[in-house]
């Protein structure tokens, strides 16, 4: 696991890009899952059936459950303060050829909604009170004719809430949410494809 350079997402040509362009970059990771592009929509319906609440991890549980506590309380997370009310959807944003395609999976449990779907990319987007934000996933060629999966984070903070937000959380991120999420996607992703192996043996 391991976060990579800004680079590695802005260089690449995807279809975001064009979308959410005025959104600023905030994170980029290797997600630890390798496969082929025939794997992509497995790949993406089981991050979007994830639930931090169910992490392996207690330190994640714990700081989701506080952040859901503290957004019911404030009213960070009112309908209000959502897609389509405080901010619009960017699927207002998308070409005629992705607002055709298939949006992809829609979450169970997190408050997020896909945007499109490809071959190699997949994005998803979020509003509260703090931020309006983008989950992209995107597979890059590897060797062998295979693909490995990274994930960038996208953001538009609201004022300074959303500035000071984003501040505070970001030692909690990378400290113990996101090596956590590596590291169960990474045993997830693994008995997935043993499964399938499995399944056609």
């Amino acid at each position: 696991m391991s976060t990579l350079p800004h680079s590695a997402h802005t260089s690449r040509p995807w279809r975001i890009h064009e979308i959410a362009y005025d959104f600023r970059l905030e994170d980029v990771w290797a997600l630890p899952v390798r496969g082929s592009l025939e794997d992509f929509p497995l790949m993406v319906e089981h991050f979007a059936a994830g639930d931090p609440s169910e992490s392996p991890s207690l330190a994640v549980r714990a700081l989701f459950a506080i952040r859901w506590k503290l957004g019911g309380l404030l009213g960070w997370d009112d309908s209000a303060a959502g897609l389509g009310t405080r901010v619009p959807t960017l699927r207002d944003r998308l070409p005629e050829d992705l607002r055709d395609a298939a949006p992809g999976p829609d979450f169970e449990t997190l408050p997020f909604r896909s945007l499109y779907l490809l071959e190699d990319e997949w994005a998803a987007e979020i509003a509260n009170e703090t931020m309006h934000g983008v989950l992209h996933i995107g597979l890059v060629p590897d060797v062998g004719g295979a693909y490995r999966a990274q994930m960038a984070v996208l953001v538009r903070p609201n004022g300074l809430l959303g500035k000071g937000y984003m501040a505070a959380i970001k030692p909690f991120r990378h400290l113990i949410v996101y090596p956590a999420l590596m590291r169960q996607i990474e045993r997830e992703w693994r008995a997935l494809r043993a499964n399938r192996v499995t399944a056609r043996a």
